[in-house]
């Protein structure tokens, strides 16, 4: 009695450790609020707006796209490349079938790189990219389900239809693929979720514009997955509930209504084969309709490839500049300035714009990576503050190369009900007031400003005295922290999970707007003023259409568009003279001068200070 009981408990925790992440999920996608930790009410807007979203609506295409048509190639290749195995000796039949089993074991990122260096020779990545990578590692699955197959096949019957005047294609698909299709349905299935499933390939191999959800996710985790993802998530789950349970009751329907052994399996078969033909022509028919209602640039004219952070333009605006110039755009997004960097040096793929941080822009510049830009040609460029400039000077010391786009500062956001009085100093982190209630940021180059300019030195600091105090420091602080997070640490204050968080400007923001006992504050030894500016790559070829595509951006309503899509901190002097007052004199939106007197820009470092900081910063995580 004991042992059952215990065995259902057991069964019960483990449908809870399954479901409960899927039903929060589903809970999430009918919340009225974006965070997702406040809960402002019931709504089904995020369900409307997923299929007003092309973006999502492109993404979700592209991925049943690829998972049919990958899974339907890699199905017929598999069926006669498992053929061709099974009539092989026995030494070279286990030397393939070995071969066959180290794309299933090797490491999806070994697979993804090499398929992109591979692939970038023969043409530019894109679409065509992805579906060949996703036919090449499903094959082997469908192989391994149809091998079984084959091995319990009874060729006596193909010998007999033969020997009664078939040909052998004729016997072949009225005789054999009969017994071979249950293995080749199971390896259609496993291959079109393993397409739907798969990230590491398609990240690497895919070209710019070109997304499925799993990509589209993670470009977004920056600044937070969207509810809309939410809701179509919740779809899917509610779609794959909805075919097993029509699945099982058929299947159970046939069990009943059995005469005998035979006709049940051929009932089967029939059930089977219908089941999967509905099913291929919903996928086909959702992704013609999803591809129709995502893609609305114009496949005329001349081409951009743009390089941006995720989430760092209004999607709509992309769409408003190919309308008004014809000029389409392939847009490509990453969510750090290393990873941008890597894959812009790969050469895989030829952006002609790119959006980075100061440091990085000060990389790229000196590995004359950049071309200078003709500010006067610029129309719109008189919207932009001056002052910015002169900030730009520590990358961009003749202001030849690069466009500010948005700027911000780092800073401490807290809740005012749980300090002592207002918070203005980085001590309030290092003193041990708050154990076990501060957030760090989980960056190496953020975590040792807020230890830097709080011990008095230079964010920019080179000396290596001064650098591995500041890392002893923050070993020391370790014990009070009571998480490293990017951008979890604003939804951490929000919840009440913490008093306080080191975090940028921009989710400042977003932070007070869902909490309002929330204020931000930058600390008054200083801290890090940050720029994101264009530059036009050396790989551009058409010039005149990348300047289009800045003065475009520059326009006081493009740029206030891209403000109120992310609520960073924007150079654009139109776009804040044209804000209310709360938002001027919004901190995380308009720092005062004040504030920022004792702020400094990041400098790139040699690599001899870059190897130090990485090795120091492995040892204050590692502890």
């Amino acid at each position: 009695m004991i042992g059952r009981s215990l065995g259902k408990i057991y069964m019960a925790l483990i449908i809870v450790f399954l479901y409960l992440p899927i039903l929060v999920l589903i809970t999430l996608s009918f919340n009225a609020s974006r965070s997702r930790v406040v809960w402002n009410g019931f709504t089904l807007k995020w369900y409307r707006e997923v299929f007003e979203n092309h973006v999502i609506m492109s993404a979700f295409g592209t991925t049943i796209a690829l998972a049919v048509l990958s899974s339907l190639i890699a199905c017929f290749i598999g069926l006669f490349a498992a053929l061709g195995i099974f009539a092989m000796k026995k030494r070279d039949y286990r030397i393939m079938l070995f071969f066959t089993n180290i794309p299933l074991l090797n490491a999806d990122i070994v697979t993804g790189i090499a398929l992109m260096l591979w692939l970038v020779r023969l043409f530019p990545l894109g679409f065509t990219s992805v579906l060949i990578s996703h036919i090449t590692f499903n094959i082997p699955y469908v192989i391994l389900c149809v091998l079984p197959k084959l091995e319990a096949a009874d060729f006596h019957q193909f010998e007999a239809a033969r020997d009664l005047g078939a040909s052998s294609f004729h016997a072949f698909i009225k005789v054999m693929l009969p017994d071979l299709l249950p293995g080749l349905l199971a390896g259609f299935f496993m291959a079109v979720t393993m397409s739907m499933d798969d990230f590491v390939i398609t990240y690497f191999t895919k070209g710019p514009g070109v997304n499925t959800l799993s990509t589209l996710i993670y470009g977004e985790i920056k600044k937070g997955i969207k509810p809309e993802m939410y809701a179509l998530s919740s779809l899917l789950f509610l779609l794959v509930l909805i075919i097993l349970i029509v699945v099982n009751i058929l299947m159970a329907d046939q069990d009943n209504k059995k005469d005998n052994m035979e006709r049940t399996q051929i009932r089967r078969r029939t059930l089977m084969k219908k089941i999967v033909l509905l099913f291929m022509m919903v996928c086909a028919l959702s992704a013609a309709l999803c591809a129709c209602a995502g893609n609305n640039a114009s496949d005329e004219g001349t081409e951009l490839t743009v390089f941006n952070y995720s989430e760092y333009l209004d999607p709509e605006m992309i769409a408003k500049f190919t309308k008004e110039t014809g000029i389409k755009i392939n847009y490509e997004e990453a969510t750090t300035p290393e990873e941008m960097y890597t894959k812009f040096s790969s050469g895989a793929i030829s952006y002609d714009l790119l959006c980075t941080s100061d440091y990085m822009l000060k990389r790229l510049i000196d590995e004359g990576r950049a071309q200078e830009i003709d500010r006067s040609a610029i129309a719109n460029y008189s919207n932009i503050d001056p002052k910015f400039s002169d900030l730009s000077k520590s990358f961009d010391p003749d202001g030849k190369y690069t466009v500010p786009y948005f700027w911000g500062t780092v800073g401490i956001l807290y809740n005012t009900k749980e300090t002592d009085g207002p918070v203005d100093s980085w001590d309030d982190l290092f003193s041990g007031k708050y154990r076990g209630n501060i957030i760090m940021q989980d960056s190496m180059r953020d975590s040792f400003m807020v230890a830097l300019k709080y011990l008095g030195y230079s964010l920019n600091t080179k000396d290596e005295a001064q650098i591995r105090e500041a890392a002893q420091l923050l070993k020391d602080q370790k014990s009070d922290v009571e998480s490293y997070l990017v951008d979890e640490a604003r939804d951490e204050v929000v919840a009440g999970n913490a008093v306080m968080a080191v975090v940028y400007s921009g989710e400042a923001y977003l932070g007070h707007e869902y909490n309002e006992d929330l204020a931000y504050v930058v600390p008054k030894e200083g801290s890090n003023l940050w720029i994101d500016s264009w530059i036009v790559t050396d790989n551009c070829k058409n010039k005149d259409a990348a300047v289009k595509f800045l003065d475009f951006l520059c326009r006081e309503d493009v740029a206030n568009a891209n403000f109120e899509y992310i609520y960073y901190s924007t150079p654009n002097t139109a776009v804040v003279q044209s804000m209310d007052e709360d938002l001027k004199n919004d901190p995380a939106i308009i720092p005062s001068d004040d504030s920022i007197k004792d702020c400094e820009v990041y400098e790139a470092f040699d690599e001899k200070t870059t190897q130090l900081y990485n090795e120091l910063w492995k040892e204050i995580k590692a502890e």
